[in-house]
């Protein structure tokens, strides 16, 4: 029976990349303050002093991992952004960041979970700072070409960034759907817009060539052919035509929209119009049928005067009459003391006058 052979004694560089190796993982799993100095040391077979001496402690090693981890994202955003044209850099800086996503889940776990002071370093938050401030520069000379205000750049580039960067995050977890397309999506968003959305999005050849350049495309997957500056200046251009068409479609449809809303109210005016003239008739009509009704009263009341004078006419003259036959009456009543004659006896005629 042989004696197994004796481990083999790691040098001082290999030892110190094996626990920076072995902290990442359990700072990616459980944080800086889950994480202790027992559990590095035993997950790297070592005592706690060996961490010590390399490190000074969990806050030195910490600070390492992290700052290889904002240095490892910010060189490949930084040579993605170095494309010539602004439509490549956008997609370019995409595919970096969900390449850096999916190939160091770990470390990126690590910057977005903490971003612990003890790092020394800075910040998750620091790091899309420096980022935005590159995208600012690409911003601000696409934003003079376009006749747009430079002093907006840095707005757009936090905008941009801050965008792209919780993509990152929620795409962490779910992981679908896949790189390329995610980053086709995202670059649909920030480059076309709402209104301008792509239905069927996708990369440019030059992005995805600089995705197999880089080390970040599949070894199965066919080469994509460079294209030249002047292609990919055409291929700005039929994006802009694009975009302008949409522009003047959108455009019409706001004209279509105005003259609706102007036909609209022409109804509404005429509408209001004729009910106005509805009401001024039905007033006219309401003020003859009062004048009517006035002039029927005037008219009756005149009658009924004229039936009282012919009724007051009438009772005086029935007054005159019956006073004058009281007259009569009383002319033909005989006298005081005068002699009735006798039955038989004759009554002298009266002699007429000559």
């Amino acid at each position: 029976m042989t004696e197994p052979r004796s481990r083999k004694r790691m040098s001082a560089k290999e030892r110190r990349e094996q626990l920076i190796q072995v902290s990442r993982s359990l700072f990616a799993e459980k944080g800086f303050d889950g994480t202790s100095i027992e559990e590095i040391a035993a997950s790297a077979l070592v005592s706690k002093p060996v961490v010590y001496e390399h490190f000074g402690g969990k806050e030195g090693v910490y600070a390492v991992v992290v700052d290889r981890e904002m240095q490892r994202l910010l060189g490949l955003i930084t040579e993605a952004l170095s494309a010539s044209q602004a439509l490549v850099k956008l997609e370019r800086a995409a595919l970096a960041l969900l390449r850096y996503i999916e190939e160091n889940s770990e470390g990126f776990r690590i910057l977005v979970r903490d971003s612990h002071t003890a790092s020394g370093t800075g910040t998750f938050a620091s790091l899309l700072s420096d980022i935005a401030s590159q995208v600012e520069d690409v911003l601000a000379d696409e934003f003079a070409g376009r006749g747009y205000d430079p002093k907006l750049a840095p707005m757009y580039a936090q905008m941009l960034v801050g965008m792209v960067a919780l993509t990152g995050q929620w795409w962490l977890e779910v992981r679908k759907p896949g790189r390329e397309e995610v980053a086709a999506h995202l670059v649909n968003l920030a480059w076309n817009g709402l209104t301008g959305l792509d239905p069927a999005p996708g990369l440019t050849p030059a992005a995805l060539a600089s995705d197999l350049d880089l080390g970040l495309g599949s070894a199965a997957r066919p080469s994509v052919p460079r294209q030249s500056d002047k292609e990919l200046r055409e291929q700005e251009k039929a994006r802009e035509r694009r975009l302008r068409e949409l522009e003047k479609a959108r455009e019409r449809e706001r004209k279509d929209q105005e003259r609706q809303l102007k036909e609209q109210e022409k109804a509404r005016e005429r509408e209001l119009r004729e009910q106005e003239k509805a009401r001024e008739r039905e007033l006219r009509e309401q003020e003859k049928a009062r004048e009517r009704e006035l002039k029927e009263q005037g008219r009756q009341l005149k009658e009924q005067e004229k039936a009282r004078e012919r009724e007051e006419k009438l009772r005086a003259r029935e007054a005159r009459l019956a006073e004058r036959q009281a007259r009569l009456t009383e002319q033909s009543a005989p006298r005081a003391g005068a002699s009735v004659p006798r039955a038989g006896a004759s009554v002298p005629r009266a002699e007429p006058s000559e």
